[in-house]
């Protein structure tokens, strides 16, 4: 059987790499299954965030990227992909207009639906970032709503970058696998909700350093499911393997995993500097996520010593600016802002220094980076680029949080969230072993104060715990505990010689 080929409309093209002709069968299969990989990115994001935060919210985080897909999904197939990459009378260059309610049953039908659901994993990946900045502090029912109308904080950008008559486009901004139209708008979004959101009880009564991990196991593990993904991610922005494409993907590939063994790298070496010879889980996990953040931009466009240089850097800002934002009180507890929005950032004006011409399907429409002779006309765009988008999502985030806020309500209660959201959401109760409140960090003396746990020598405590906080606050989940109900549940602190 032939591998025929079928015309499609060029406004489908996500990066502006298969306009340059028609796509094959193979090419399908390539898009689809690097959509399929991609999906799989949201258990990375579950794990890691379930990892980093405490142990009384893992389960509602994991819910939350569920939620992700199911209403940010339905909303992306309603209007989510057409205001991205419609074509009908009407479209512009600030949004498309077509594939409401994609479906299609013509000859274009496998490129719409291919297509479809390869950015609709962007989309929903988009979402997920703002879900780890929000954690351990947000009612259900307001993330849910979020998550529903979310979409319209990423469909805009997706547009003008990647539509074919998109105005960033057009000036010539590249963004090849969305360092700035996926990460920087959800890591926009992220600051707006931790701003809005404020910190969480306690977060910085006893200093800025970190919260210890809930379990760093699960966090190591959801980073290597996001690190596989992320090689679907930037290889698969390619939109097929037929012609020169091949040739990209594979650049892409090598040059995704030298940004992150190089951003990794950094971490270590940062890490055992200033940790007094101490290896920090997040000091790792967060600098190889920042460093592929800041490769996905430019992944086929440069060579893989250009992006080891990328990938270093973009750790290097990743640590400094989560240390930043908790020197500001700004409390983002899986650390989104930094590796999504500053290595974002970076990762777009990586592209305006290091890319060169590329001739294979002319992905930079003619243009080269400053470092390779093509003055500063690049730079500039890419940084016109990541202005425009952080003013859009900070812009649109921001109202449409403050809608939920007025009038449901965004947080949780002060009870409910010494509780745990996996009790008062899910209710899922008290388990062995499992801290209830912040607690003090140590202090200069020798004794200080640590929370109180349900330990193996007090499993009737726990049992005890569980069952009051089930029976007494959540049976017609009618009105809020009183404090002497949340004191039996938060146990009594010890003193810790």
């Amino acid at each position: 059987m032939s591998n025929k080929t079928t015309p499609f409309p060029s406004t489908l093209s996500p990066s502006g790499v298969i306009a340059n002709g028609p796509i094959t069968w193979d090419d399908a299969t390539w898009i689809l299954t690097s959509a399929f990989i991609i999906f799989t990115m949201q258990s990375g994001f579950g794990l890691l965030e379930a990892g980093a935060v405490s142990s009384k919210n893992e389960v509602n985080i994991m819910v939350k990227n569920v939620v992700d897909i199911v209403f940010g999904g339905l909303t992306y197939w309603a209007y989510g992909f057409g205001f991205s990459f419609g074509e009908d009378k009407g479209t512009n260059p600030f949004c498309g207009i077509g594939y409401f309610f994609v479906d299609s049953s013509d000859e274009n039908m496998g490129i719409v639906f291919s297509t479809f659901v390869f950015q609709l994993s962007f989309a929903t990946t988009a979402t997920t970032i703002v879900s780890g900045c929000m954690a351990e502090r947000t009612k259900l029912i307001s993330y849910i709503l979020f998550s529903f109308f979310n979409t319209i904080v990423y469909c805009f950008p997706a547009h003008w970058v990647w539509g074919s008559n998109g105005f960033l486009k057009q000036m010539g901004s590249v963004d090849f696998a969305g360092s700035g139209v996926v990460h920087l708008v959800g890591g926009s979004s992220g600051l707006v909700a931790s701003l809005l959101l404020k910190p969480r009880l306690g977060r910085y009564d006893h200093g800025t350093d970190p919260l210890p991990m809930c379990s760093p196991a699960n966090a190591i593990v959801g980073t290597f499911m996001l690190w596989w993904g992320w090689l679907a991610f930037n290889c698969g922005s390619t939109f097929g393997i037929s012609g020169g494409k091949w040739q990209l993907a594979a650049k892409a590939a090598v040059t995704t995993l030298m940004a992150s063994t190089g951003g990794g790298s950094a971490g270590v070496i940062i890490s055992y500097v200033f940790q007094k010879r101490k290896f920090d889980v997040g000091y790792l996990i967060n600098s190889v996520l920042g460093s592929l953040v800041s490769i996905t931009a430019s992944c086929a466009l440069v060579r893989p010593w250009e992006s080891i240089v990328i990938g270093i850097i973009g750790a290097i800002l990743t640590l400094c600016c989560t240390k930043l934002l908790d020197v500001l009180h700004i409390d983002d507890p899986v650390g989104a802002v930094a590796v999504h929005g500053a290595s974002g950032i970076w990762g777009l004006l990586a592209v305006g220094l290091f890319v060169e011409q590329e001739p294979i399907e002319n992905l930079t429409g003619g243009l080269s980076g400053l470092f390779h002779g093509g003055g500063w006309y690049l730079l500039g765009i890419q940084t016109l680029s990541a202005v425009c988008e952080i003013a859009w999502s900070a812009t649109t985030t921001f109202i449409l949080l403050f809608i939920i806020k007025k009038t449901i309500g965004l947080r949780m209660d002060p009870e409910e969230e010494q509780l745990g959201a996996d009790l008062v959401e899910h209710n899922i109760g008290a388990r062995i072993g499992d801290p209830i409140l912040f607690s003090p960090r140590p202090s200069a003396s020798p004794k200080h104060l640590r929370p109180a746990t349900a330990t193996g020598s007090d499993d009737i405590a726990a049992s005890m715990t569980s069952l009051q906080s089930n029976e007494s606050l959540f049976k017609k989940r009618k009105g809020k505990p009183d404090r002497n109900e949340i004191q039996s549940i938060s146990m009594i602190c010890q003193e810790d010689v």
